[in-house]
């Protein structure tokens, strides 16, 4: 009886101290963990340096080795590398430069002494740098802007000004040159017209009061026609191609412009100052802007423009063109038959539109098959 209850007693020792419920001997641990072992060794210690060869010499325990032998893992713990993030580089910053420094090497171990760093090469070191840019001029603008003092903006005002006065003295020149308009009258059909020497500056209207009067010559010898002679400049009308002229435009406005109308430009003559300008208009210009006439030459001017033209008409712009392109027309005659073609086509010119790419339409909104051209 007393054997077995050692016996009991025994087993329940070696349950309670393998920590398990089974009371068999082979499931109990043999060798003591070297966290347990560390736990119970470790315990009131201060520093660090004798935890560590604690840690080192149950590490040995575990694996086998002798304590203290060459085989001693003393692990070392490195800290992880953090990226540097470069920031843009300033103009203004010379500092930058100095402060940054390269990276370090990934392949270098942290247990090199601070005199192996110093033997690095400075190729190597040069070369981890990054080079600064430096803000400067873009060469491939054309324009630069540059500074401009109160002489040099006196200087620009002044060539300006040069400028405005060559520009308006060479204008009255254009509009002082000659030209002529070949033109018919018209009434259902084309009458015999004539040609009128015209200044490019002239209005349409007074245009039209010449033709009035190549009409009233080409009456006294055909009775037919006399009643041109009577119609009034208000009541007479100029077509050019299918467009209306009104009276108050500058032929210099179309030329100017070189304004389109259906069958092209309307007026194509020149806009700069030809072999027909005069070389002086005798007119000056005030600093407004506006051109008056000279006192000094105005004289000259009527005593030259009182003699007959040096250039003949057959030198002059617009001496070919056909004179079926440009009609007199009596107004009351378009108002009773505009409904009637060609002068269903016809139509007051307008500044505003595009009559190169327009549609042609006759006064009822309908297109004409030909309205492109």
């Amino acid at each position: 009886m007393t054997s077995n209850n050692s016996n009991n007693n025994n087993n329940a020792v070696s349950a309670a101290s393998s920590g398990n419920s089974t009371p068999n001997a082979r499931f109990v641990s043999q060798n003591t963990a070297a966290e347990d072992l560390l736990k119970s060794q470790t315990v009131g210690l201060v520093h660090l340096d004798d935890f560590r060869k604690r840690r080192a010499e149950a590490i040995d325990v575990e694996l086998g080795a002798p304590s203290g032998s060459g085989g001693s893992i003393n692990p070392v713990f490195k800290k992880k590398k953090r990226k540097t993030v470069k920031k843009g580089a300033l103009s203004f910053d010379h500092g930058q430069d100095e402060s940054e420094v390269a990276p370090p090497d990934s392949s270098r171990d942290q247990s090199e002494s601070p005199g192996a760093t110093a033997a690095t090469p400075t190729s190597e070191a040069e070369s981890d740098v990054p080079t600064k840019k430096r803000l400067a001029a873009n060469t491939n603008v054309g324009f630069q802007a540059k500074s401009m003092s109160k002489s040099a903006l006196l200087r620009e005002t002044q060539a300006k000004e040069q400028l405005r006065k060559a520009f308006l003295l060479m204008q009255e020149r254009v509009k002082a040159t000659d030209f002529m308009i070949p033109f018919v009258f018209y009434a259902g059909k084309d009458y015999p017209g004539g040609a009128c020497r015209m200044k490019k500056g002239d209005l349409v209207w007074l245009f039209l009061d010449r033709a009035r009067k190549v009409g009233a010559e080409v009456s006294n010898s055909d009775r037919s026609r006399k009643e041109w002679a009577r119609v009034s400049v208000d009541d007479l009308m100029l077509v050019r191609g299918d467009l209306i002229i009104p009276h108050h435009y500058e032929f210099y406005h179309f030329m100017l412009n070189k304004t389109i109308g259906y069958d092209g430009v309307l007026f194509p003559y020149s806009a700069e100052p030809t072999a027909a300008s005069p070389a002086d208009t005798g007119v000056a210009s005030t600093p407004g802007g506006l051109s008056v006439p000279d006192p000094s030459t105005q004289a000259a001017a009527k005593a030259a423009s009182a003699q007959p033209p040096t250039v003949p008409d057959a030198e002059l712009e617009g001496f070919d063109t056909p004179a079926s392109l440009t009609k007199v027309v009596d107004r009351r005659w378009y108002e009773k038959n505009k409904h009637i073609y060609p002068a269903s086509t016809w139509e007051e010119f307008d500044p505003t539109r595009d009559y190169s790419t327009g549609i042609r339409k006759d006064t009822q909104g309908n297109a004409f098959f030909f309205s492109r051209r």
